[in-house]
């Protein structure tokens, strides 16, 4: 620690001990709640910074993530938690890129939203829009493409089928032909468990 840097920290060190004791003079008759007070804040900020440091495992025990497992048959598995709205949502890496997916099974395709289409390299804007699509909002134009590589926690299929839908879409879709390549796909207790 340098000359300035221990001048820095004793004017600090001063400061405080000013602040804090005109503090206590001029409240001296509340003297029990000023304490009460000051330990509040200092639990408020102790609570704080344990949340931050925390955080990771926080958020995986409040808002568990899909996992690899080994299935009872030796294969591979997937665990996916229901999300707070009912749907099931998997992180698939297309191409390099993760994008989430809400899994539909009355969906046909596995159905890119215009936007997640430009971030796994692919360029909507010159895609023939040739197919058409129902959906809840109505007909929308599609355009058949192929994704060169699509991995789920680690289990990789190459030149997987897929459609980007000319309309808006707020999620792409994981569709039938996507979850057909799982030789089991099963439903319970909060969970949705993907089996190859």
């Amino acid at each position: 620690m340098s000359a300035d840097d221990t001048a820095s920290l004793l004017y600090l060190g001063l400061l405080l001990v000013l602040l804090t004791g005109s503090y206590l003079v001029v409240s001296r008759g509340r003297l029990g709640q000023v304490l009460t007070q000051a330990a509040l804040w200092v639990l408020i900020f102790l609570g704080v910074i344990a949340a931050f440091g925390l955080w990771p495992e926080i958020r995986s025990a409040v808002v568990p993530t899909q996992q690899a497992l080994v299935s009872p048959q030796g294969g591979q598995a997937i665990a996916v938690p229901r999300a707070m709205n009912g749907h099931y949502y998997l992180t698939l890496d297309v191409n390099g890129t993760p994008v989430v997916f809400t899994v539909d099974t009355g969906a046909t395709d596995l159905v890119l939203s215009r936007d997640d289409a430009r971030r796994v390299g692919i360029d909507p804007d010159g895609l023939a829009y040739l197919g058409l699509a129902g959906t809840a909002n109505g007909q929308v134009r599609t355009a058949r493409i192929t994704l060169d590589e699509v991995r789920l926690e680690g289990i990789t299929d190459q030149d997987v089928p897929a459609v980007v839908t000319e309309g808006d879409l707020g999620s792409s879709l994981l569709g039938m032909t996507y979850l057909h390549l799982f030789s089991r796909l099963e439903i319970a207790n909060g969970e949705m468990i993907l089996t190859r």
